[in-house]
């Protein structure tokens, strides 16, 4: 986990984000229980509510599951979800608006490719 929240977005997202980076990165593995509540909001001296609402955005998406009276715990396939996710949305950010600038500039896909390359 990160050790301190910034302005940059809601709170709520942010506990949500570093669970879900903790998931891709491999420090939370499937089946594995997450920090709980209590635990987040001591460690960020935060409202419980706030982790509760980033954690349950994370239930809602089928990152994370409830086990009552255990804990949360990753759900089995939660880092491909993620992984899949983050690709469609790096695509859509990134790669995208890469060739529709090259195509504009007169450079065809695999000059693009090319150029890339030539970067390494």
């Amino acid at each position: 986990m990160k050790p301190t929240l910034d302005e940059s977005q809601p709170i709520f997202q942010q506990i949500a984000q570093m669970i879900m980076d903790e998931i891709v990165g491999g420090e939370l593995n499937e089946e594995e229980q997450i920090p709980s509540e209590n635990e987040l909001s001591r460690f960020y001296n935060i409202n419980r509510a706030t982790v509760r609402k980033g954690l349950q955005a994370l239930v809602d998406a089928g990152i994370i599951y409830k086990q009552r009276g255990i804990g949360m715990f990753v759900e089995s396939g939660a880092k491909l979800q993620l992984l899949k996710e983050r690709q469609r949305h790096y695509r859509e950010q990134f790669v995208l608006p890469l060739l529709e600038e090259a195509k504009r500039i007169g450079l065809s896909k695999e000059s693009v490719v090319q150029l890339i390359l030539e970067e390494e």
